[in-house]
């Protein structure tokens, strides 16, 4: 087991070197994860996939999406997991919206462009 040397400040601002090991390092983090509010609880990998997965279903999860995106959950992390989803779905219809104005547009102006040469 690895140790690791940790600095200490005692009362009188004297530095102590206090050996302290790996182990209870991860023990103490555990710990403070068991200590965090429920608004602030992280999502497991498993929990944003199936978030996403949900979201993807065509009208209930935009409805969903909406809910937890303005306020549905208390979840800072699914809330804003929500509101980038759904900057996502904004971006994405812009760009399919300007792809099809300008496939549109070449399509008409070949439609009236070739009927005029007849």
């Amino acid at each position: 087991m690895e140790e690791k040397e940790v600095l200490d400040t005692n009362e009188n601002n004297n530095v102590s070197e206090q050996p302290q090991s790996s182990m209870n390092n991860n023990t103490n983090m555990q710990g403070d994860m068991n200590n965090i509010p429920d608004n602030y609880k992280p999502i497991s990998m498993w929990g944003y996939f199936g978030y996403e997965i949900l979201f993807s279903i065509p009208c209930v999860g935009f409805i969903l999406l909406l809910v937890f995106s303005f306020g549905g959950t208390q979840n800072v992390n699914l809330k804003n997991f929500a509101r980038s989803y759904f900057c996502f779905i904004i971006v994405f219809a812009i760009i399919v919206a300007i792809v099809v104005s300008v496939i549109g547009a070449g399509v008409i102006a070949g439609i009236t462009g070739s009927s005029a040469n007849i």
